[in-house]
């Protein structure tokens, strides 16, 4: 259908004209008896549409005008317009000025002309379709780099933890192991980022909105971003208003946003310098202000800046480094939340500063912090927690399968889907953390089994993978996993996952009773 060409000419022998000059050409056609009809075959799939003048008056320009403002970015519909009218015509001024890709033929039309411009309009539309399966591949691609790269780093970041558990007295061991941990979580970003414009790209992020507050958003930020700049003796300051704010926004990528402006100010900040963050909220916008005293910004860059995969000069002595796709990400999703980013600076050596603005309001109420993480046994009783790792990847599962023993709990392992199923019917698990990707039985298909057993119930699923796309979260959830994990992951995410479960296990327990 999409080599076709939609014709609508309602009134006169234009379309059945038409349609038979196409048709001895071999060329798709289909004639379209209203605008209606016309839109659900252009929602179907067209290589281009030819019209009349008359037929923009019969809600021609409205559906073609919808569809041009909707389509993706690789379309570019073509539309053969065919007048007997002059340029002087309104009607016909709107089309030339909004359809975009319009082709006008004046009538009398040459049927060598209408076929000349036929076949070339559906050239234009097969090379489209080029563009769009580039992308299409370019992103399958993207995910299957992540994934692949997110593999390796995962037993990389658990024998780090181990070394740390085993040797947690060694000076030397310590050094090691957080050079092994930044690097690893410099590499994680790095993926993220790259699915992320794949993401994007393909409008496949889809905002998770919640109630949050902004000083729980900027203690993360800090999290991220201080050893960054202790490492370069930059300082960060904060100023913020008494009264709590409250974004109503997907937590997630609001700390992206302004990691992502943070760790760029220390990029480009020399060693000794300093940060500051200022936060406002006037009339339901907040605004944040990241202020550094670096390198500063050329005037003819502030427009490039936040363009893909645009990269900067660099403090000197220093090397590029990142893809150049932060600021653009960062900027794409204060849009996607209703709110923009701004940059500013008097210069080169004269710093910079950005501006964040995002929706939010704020509380009379003081700010309610997040309780600390207590400290407790895995089991909270004289029976260890039982748990199956599943991964083909053998690294990956026998360094956290060590890491899990080493912290109390009775761990096994299975190196497949099938090997897992034997794995729980020899002795039911309280926690299965399982790969998705494996040669004999993958994973959606091993917790479908296991949640079909009475007992599987009971059982906490994680998903631990390197696949983090919205598809693959959605087949996890359908398979019957509690969570999904992507590679990378901190153990101690994995273990407050457990202890919530227990928990909640523990007190239907005691309303049972």
């Amino acid at each position: 259908m999409e080599q076709r060409i939609l014709i609508y000419a309602p009134g006169g022998q234009d379309a059945a004209l038409a349609t038979r000059v196409l048709a001895g050409e071999a060329i798709a056609s289909h004639a379209c008896r209203s605008a209606g009809e016309l839109a659900e075959q252009l929602a179907l799939g067209a290589g281009g549409v030819l019209t009349v003048d008359e037929a923009l008056h019969a809600g021609a320009y409205a559906v073609l005008d919808a569809y041009a403002r909707q389509q993706p970015d690789w379309s570019d519909l073509p539309i053969l317009l065919l007048t007997h009218a002059g340029l002087d015509s309104l009607p016909l001024q709107q089309a030339v000025a909004t359809l975009g890709n319009l082709t006008l033929l004046e009538r009398p039309v040459h049927i060598l002309t209408l076929i000349t411009s036929a076949h070339a309009m559906l050239r234009a539309r097969q090379r489209q379709y080029q563009v769009r399966e580039t992308q299409r591949r370019k992103d399958e691609f993207l995910a299957s780099l992540g994934h692949e790269l997110r593999n390796p780093l995962a037993p990389i970041k658990t024998s780090v933890a181990l070394l740390k558990h085993l040797y947690p007295a060694s000076e030397q061991i310590g050094k090691v192991s957080g050079v092994i941990e930044r690097q690893v979580t410099h590499l994680t970003r790095l993926v993220d980022d790259l699915l992320n414009v794949a993401r994007i790209t393909s409008g496949k992020i889809l905002l998770q909105r919640e109630n949050i507050e902004l000083q729980q958003v900027l203690d993360h930020v800090m999290e991220l971003c201080q050893a960054a700049a202790d490492s370069r003796h930059i300082s960060i300051t904060q100023a913020l208003p008494p009264l709590p704010i409250t974004l109503h926004a997907d937590y997630a990528r609001v700390v992206q946003i302004f990691a992502n402006l943070v760790l760029n100010a220390v990029k480009f900040t020399p060693d000794g310098g300093h940060i500051h963050i200022t936060v406002r909220l006037a009339q339901g916008l907040l605004q944040v202000m990241i202020e550094d005293n670096g390198i500063g910004i050329e005037p003819d860059a502030i427009a490039r800046i936040f363009s893909m995969f645009e990269q900067g000069r660099t403090v000197e002595g220093q090397m590029a480094s990142g893809l150049g796709i932060g600021l653009s990400l960062a900027r794409q999703f204060a849009e996607m939340h209703g709110g923009s980013i701004d940059a500013y600076s008097d210069g080169p050596g004269r710093g910079s500063c950005f501006i964040v603005s995002l929706p939010a309001s704020a509380s009379d109420a003081p700010a309610v912090m997040p309780p600390a993480a207590v400290q407790e046994s895995p089991t909270g009783a004289s029976e260890p927690v039982q748990v199956l790792v599943v991964d083909d990847n053998l690294d990956a599962a026998d360094s956290l399968q060590s890491l899990f023993q080493l912290e109390g709990y009775a761990a096994k392992v299975a190196y497949g889907g099938v090997q897992a199923l034997a794995a729980v019917e020899m002795a039911w698990p309280q926690l299965v953390v399982m790969d998705l990707g494996m040669p004999d039985m993958d994973g959606y298909e091993a917790a479908r089994q296991i949640r079909q057993r009475a007992q599987g119930r009971d059982v906490l699923l994680i998903a631990l993978t390197g696949w983090g796309q919205v598809d693959a979260r959605a087949r996890t959830e359908q398979a019957g996993f509690d969570h999904h994990l992507t590679k990378p992951v901190d153990f101690d995410a994995i273990a407050a996952l457990l202890r919530a479960h227990l928990a909640r296990q523990a007190g239907a327990a005691t309303q049972t009773q």
